[in-house]
């Protein structure tokens, strides 16, 4: 019996601290972490400086391997006048690589910053980060995509949630999307709304 109840003790802590792992994403009146980090030309881009001039729309993305994450990103750089419009401004973060950052800006022809996360400070700091299992690893690596390569040996097999958020002058968080499912992004008409 004592045998039975470790065993069950044990599944349920297991499954409990699994949970806990998976990320949640900063909610709406938080305040974003600041950050200082270099976009695709070498800038540095640190997001009090970007706050105190408006908002800021900041995109959380896979790589330029992922097709929902390039179409998201052309559908930006399409509607980045209506952004800039607004007074805001859009920062987009990965983890990987300039190089996989290079092939992102070549597919989408992005004008905007684009942040290497090194280390996945900003990624950790806003709860979307996750790490993926081996077993995907192979996968993506069957599909033709290297995922530890892309990264870099710092940032390894981990990719962010999907997510969007827009940073109002005070640091606050005033909209988010936040989504498990890479396939899904809001449409650039729902982030102007919210702008």
């Amino acid at each position: 019996m004592k045998k039975i109840y470790l065993v069950l003790v044990l599944f349920f802590a297991t499954g409990f601290a699994d949970a806990q792992k998976k990320p949640e994403g900063l909610y709406i009146n938080s305040k974003a972490p600041d950050f200082t980090a270099a976009d695709q030309n070498g800038n540095p881009i640190r997001l009090k400086d970007l706050t105190k001039k408006g908002k800021v729309v900041l995109i959380f993305y896979r790589g330029y391997w992922c097709p929902y994450c390039s179409k998201h990103l052309k559908a930006m750089e399409d509607s980045l006048q209506f952004i800039r419009d607004k007074g805001a401004q859009l920062i987009a973060i990965t983890p990987e690589t300039i190089e996989g950052i290079n092939k992102t800006i070549e597919k989408t022809k992005s004008s905007f910053p684009v942040l290497s996360d090194k280390g996945l400070k900003i990624m950790n700091a806003y709860d979307v980060s996750f790490q993926v299992d081996e077993k995907m690893v192979a996968r993506y690596r069957n599909a033709g995509i290297d995922l530890l390569g892309n990264n870099g040996k710092e940032n390894g097999a981990n990719l962010p949630v999907p997510a969007v958020y827009i940073i109002d002058k005070r640091g606050n968080v005033i909209y988010r999307y936040f989504d498990t499912d890479y396939k899904k992004r809001p449409s650039v008409k729902e982030l102007l709304e919210n702008l």
